[in-house]
């Protein structure tokens, strides 16, 4: 059954009609439906065929305004770097007690930071932490030295995003209380990321389709052109 609240979010709402950015960033606000401070979704359609590798886009960014979400950062790293990791604002650092932890199912974090000479030790974890997008990868900087630089970076809107086995990739990129301004600005860093991603051989039309959505509430159509620069 489709509440009140629902039916008048969907009203504002044409589905036929694409959006510019700034629009849209206005829109999520006034059609948010829920009571809690949503995230602000944005859904990127590219003309390309995952399958092939040099076409399964994956990467980072940093958001100038963040997530809004604080991310729970466990970094998995021997004594010598323990420090460094909490210093930086890590939510819990250590190795031996945590890969037995994720062995048992834990995975109440974020995202994992690790040092590559432990890596060895983290790779029969691959089958907890693969489906849940936690693996740590050097392609989105969290197996790294620079433990510190990496929480840094994580605690402060740093996200890794990659395509889907459909073709679309999905981000959060912020809450419904930021303002418009400044989920326009998180959604347009986004989407530059990608862009400069595109591999040589992705033939047509790159970006082909790009929605924006709240929690809970209606899907807005965004105008590709109104995004690219």
């Amino acid at each position: 059954m489709i509440t009140k609240k629902r039916k008048i979010a969907n009203a504002k709402v044409d589905a036929n009609k694409a959006y510019t950015l700034k629009e849209a960033s206005t829109l999520v606000k006034e059609v948010n439906t829920t009571k809690f401070d949503s995230s602000v979704d944005l859904h990127v359609r590219l003309g390309v065929d995952p399958k092939k590798a040099d076409q399964a886009i994956r990467g980072t960014v940093s958001l100038p305004h963040g997530t809004g979400k604080t991310k729970k950062v466990l970094v998995l790293c021997n004594p010598d770097k323990e420090a460094e990791a909490k210093n930086a604002g890590a939510d819990f650092v250590g190795l031996d007690e945590f890969i037995t932890k994720i062995e048992g199912g834990w995975t109440d974090i974020d995202v994992i930071v690790a040092t590559p000479s432990v890596m060895p030790k983290i790779g029969k974890l691959g089958k907890v932490l693969g489906p849940r997008n936690l693996m740590p990868n050097p392609k989105t900087g969290t197996v790294t030295n620079d433990v510190a630089g990496a929480v840094n970076d994580l605690k402060g809107g740093k996200i890794a995003f990659k395509v889907d086995k459909v073709g679309i990739i999905h981000a959060s990129v912020g809450r419904v209380s930021f303002s418009s301004e400044k989920i326009a600005e998180n959604c347009q860093e986004f989407i530059n990321a990608i862009v400069k991603l595109k591999p040589a051989s992705s033939k047509g039309i790159y970006l082909k389709g790009v929605s924006m959505a709240s929690s809970m509430s209606p899907g807005i159509i965004v105008d590709t052109k109104s995004v690219s620069n």
